[in-house]
């Protein structure tokens, strides 16, 4: 293949959105030249070898915009392919790079969709106003659960197909589920949790998306039903205060670990892990939790189910009753959680990889480019 010019175009950083987007840029610009164009904590973190260009992009319309939409013609000049990460970002390449003709001077765009429109109702008129534009310029359009592609199809989008986004590689240890080893009683205790105490987990930016009213309102109710149960919340985000707020006014068995690098031993460490989430993709903290081994339950929405095939016990949301019962059914019963534990890890061994998800943008951006 002839050596490509290509940008991978970001404008948040938050969640696995701009780690993909750097991860790609990274592994591309083994044999191609990349710009990864993005906010400062997305292109400040990138590998020797990748060019970056500093974008802001901001989260809602600005006036701003303009300056980004220019940012983003300057920086796309002569590009064979601009792969935007996220509805904004789509929808401001759309805008740089219109008009969607034909030449050699032509720059393909591809956009990945990596969340589902949420919010009011003037939130989501503006949200199908972006995708209008992504979809009448856009080449190919990747959405990272089958949602988000079929709406994507129906809309008129080119070229929708289900993006591949792995989870990141973490080597924690040789000993226990999934290659990471399990905490001792003196790490336990570390936690806020003894040895008998049966530990719940849930790994997540702390943010409207994950559903903390309902990890509130099950926690609420797993405390009567297994009440040497502890649950512990890793992640920070905008709502943690709020969730620390309804944790010590409600005295929940919940214990907010805040940001923490060494999830796949929690993980293995959990009786079980769970999300709560209202939305998701392809959540790379499921897929964590497959890699170590852990018995998951889950709310079932957006490409979760997906991601966890059989392996993962899923509830609808935002049944807090089949939450806390579910989470209740698997702390209570050591053979079903031994039973997902290999679940899981036969489940993890045939997630995408980082190599799948390079061949994919490749194949898409040479027919594209086509």
């Amino acid at each position: 293949m002839p050596e490509l010019r290509i940008v991978q175009l970001t404008g948040s950083s938050d969640g696995g959105v701009g780690r993909h987007a750097r991860e790609l840029a990274e592994h591309l610009a083994r044999e191609h030249r990349v710009i990864l164009a993005g906010p400062p904590g997305v292109i400040d973190a990138a590998a020797d070898g990748v060019h970056t260009q500093q974008v802001t992009i901001a989260d809602r319309p600005r006036m701003s915009d303009a300056n980004a939409v220019a940012r983003i013609r300057s920086i796309a000049r002569r590009a064979d392919v601009v792969h935007a990460h996220g509805l904004r970002a789509g929808a401001l390449a759309a805008l740089a790079l219109t008009p969607a003709g034909h030449g050699p001077d032509r720059t393909a765009l591809v956009v990945t969709l990596h969340n589902a429109p949420v919010g009011g109702v003037g939130m989501r008129t503006v949200a199908a106003g972006l995708e209008r534009l992504i979809f009448a310029r856009a080449d190919a359009v990747l959405g990272v659960s089958g949602d988000l592609v079929e709406h994507a199809r129906q809309l008129g989008a080119k070229n929708p197909e289900r993006a591949l986004v792995p989870a990141p590689v973490r080597v924690t240890g040789s000993a226990g589920q999934g290659g990471a080893t399990p905490l001792d009683a003196s790490g336990r205790r570390h936690l806020g949790i003894s040895p008998e105490h049966r530990m719940v987990l849930t790994a997540a930016r702390l943010a409207p998306q994950k559903g903390l009213g309902l990890l509130a309102d099950a926690a609420a109710l797993l405390a009567a039903r297994a009440p040497d149960a502890r649950w512990l919340v890793a992640g920070s985000g905008p709502l943690l205060d709020e969730l620390a707020d309804q944790v010590l006014g409600e005295d929940l068995p919940v214990i907010l670990l805040g940001w923490r690098d060494d999830l796949s031993t929690l993980m293995a460490t959990a009786d079980v892990v769970v999300s709560t989430s209202a939305w998701e993709g392809q959540p790379l903290n499921l897929q964590e939790a497959l890699a170590a081994g852990a018995p998951i339950v889950a709310t079932d929405v957006g490409g979760t189910a997906e991601v966890t095939g059989d392996a993962a016990e899923l509830v609808p949301f935002p049944d807090a009753d089949a939450m806390a019962a579910r989470i209740a059914a698997v702390l209570s019963d050591p053979d079903r959680q031994q039973s997902m534990r290999a679940a899981s890890l036969a489940r993890a061994a045939g997630l995408p990889t980082a190599a799948d998800s390079l061949a994919q943008v490749l194949r898409i951006y040479t027919t594209v480019i086509a």
